[in-house]
């Protein structure tokens, strides 16, 4: 089949398959694999549960901050749009670069390298005779080229993968919640064991970093803006998805921590990965935990499926501004998707699953993936200013939450990155690196245009 230049991405979904994208976007591997390591930083459960209210407090007033600039500038693209009509398209490139290197190529890879690890985990006699390794990176890649050839099939058929799975993954979550809570075998001592975190700096380095890292865990909350372009009226459905998705995944997320904490003792619980299977060994026995490694294996699927409908929507429209590889504005006249994104978006994420791993891309991820959004939550208050100078980009909306939302994300954010830097300098560089890295590959597209 060929691929139409011209033809434009339609306007197709609505509030339900919208809100969903958000939802798998965010529950994916960080929910399944930084408490152990969060709590194995504090030291103490309830610091460790006021801390993923205080994530979702932030990740919320991003949303919320989001919102207003997609129903404003309701295109594909995310941040790359934002930063680009705003400020420079040298800053909505690098966005769209970091996207590409690390905000979607890497979760790709760590949920497709989790869920081999989850299911090899659940059956682990298939792995007798071969090799482990080998075995594990050729399902990780298998996973990836799967989901690839799903969303070239086009946005509808893709989210309606992508809506079974939401709802079969939260389903499952709600069992475990709801059982482990009413009928499962543990203790509410666990919440009043652990030590206290020394207040200093020290204690503030430490504080930060593993916010950050639940942060990373709730990254997705501005799903919705990667494809603007694809939403029904989206000055009503974009906020609502993002606001109703981000909501849900943050009760969410307080429920299964409580049900993780009630079910290990903190000691046991420190510096564990794959706390979801401990958890449920915990509370009903070896044969629960090795369904609820499916139940995460499954969890992933959604997720990486989620991250392959978004991040090749940024490359799109990048290359429609002819800022990357023309080829990747293609859109498949028969199923209305970018096709070449999607397969390079692919390609990149299983070459990552190929070489790293799951432990090396986490903290780079997470601080890369910090930058941009407080460069876009900026950007909300140099619009209001160009609407008060003239003509501005966007619409006629207001901006809800003005200016508390964004000046509360910038604040809380930015500190965030300050403290994890200080408590993590050679991840934090690597990350700045990868940013900085997309400036010759800007300027070399910007002087091929010209």
């Amino acid at each position: 089949m060929g691929s139409g230049p011209g033809r434009e991405l339609e306007r197709k979904l609505g509030l339900f398959p919208v809100t969903n994208v958000v939802i798998a976007n965010m529950v994916g591997s960080g929910i399944f694999t930084t408490s152990g390591l969060i709590l194995g930083a504090l030291g103490d459960p309830l610091l460790m549960l006021a801390l993923w209210v205080a994530g979702g407090g932030v990740a919320l007033c991003g949303a919320l901050t989001y919102g207003a600039l997609g129903a404003e500038m309701p295109e594909a693209g995310g941040e790359y749009v934002f930063l680009s009509r705003l400020y420079h398209p040298l800053l909505g490139f690098l966005a769209g670069w970091t996207s590409f290197l690390v905000g979607f190529s890497a979760p790709i890879a760590a949920s497709a390298i989790g869920c081999s690890e989850y299911f090899f985990q659940a059956y682990p006699r298939l792995l007798d005779g071969g090799n482990p390794a080998l075995l594990k990176k050729a399902l990780s890649v298998g996973v990836i080229l799967l989901f690839t050839g799903i969303h070239m099939r086009g946005a509808e058929f893709g989210t309606r993968v992508q809506n079974v799975l939401t709802l079969f993954k939260m389903g499952l979550i709600a069992c475990m919640v709801v059982g482990g809570l009413l009928l499962g075998s543990g203790s509410v001592s666990h919440f009043a064991q652990g030590d206290p975190l020394p207040f200093s700096f020290g204690g503030m380095k430490t504080t930060g970093l593993s916010l950050m890292w639940i942060l990373f865990a709730y990254s997705g909350w501005n799903a919705a803006t990667y494809i603007g372009s694809e939403i029904r009226d989206p000055e009503r459905t974009l906020p609502r998805s993002l606001l109703l998705g981000t909501g849900a995944v943050v009760a969410l997320y307080l429920l299964v921590n409580v049900v993780f904490v009630y079910a290990v003792p903190p000691a046991e619980m420190k510096g564990v990965i794959a706390v979801g299977g401990l958890a449920m060994e915990k509370l009903f026995g070896r044969s629960m935990g090795t369904a609820f490694s499916l139940l995460v294996a499954f969890a992933l699927f959604s997720s990486l499926s989620a991250f392959l409908i978004l991040g090749p929507r940024v490359y799109y429209s990048m290359a429609k501004d002819r800022l990357f590889f023309g080829g990747l504005a293609a859109v498949n006249p028969a199923t209305g998707a970018p096709g070449r994104s999607i397969a390079l978006q692919g390609a990149v994420s299983s070459l990552m699953a190929l070489t790293g791993t799951f432990d090396q891309i986490l903290t780079v991820m997470g601080f890369a993936l910090g930058i941009f959004p407080l460069l876009a939550a900026a950007s909300v208050f140099r619009l209001k200013a160009l609407r008060a100078a003239g003509p501005a980009p966007g619409g006629k909306n207001t901006l809800p939450g003005y200016p508390w939302a964004p000046a509360a994300y910038l604040a809380a954010g930015t500190g965030v990155l300050f403290l994890s830097f200080f408590e993590r300098p050679v991840e934090s560089s690597l990350a700045v690196g990868c940013v900085l890295s997309g400036v010759p590959v800007y300027l070399y597209f910007k002087g091929k245009g010209a």
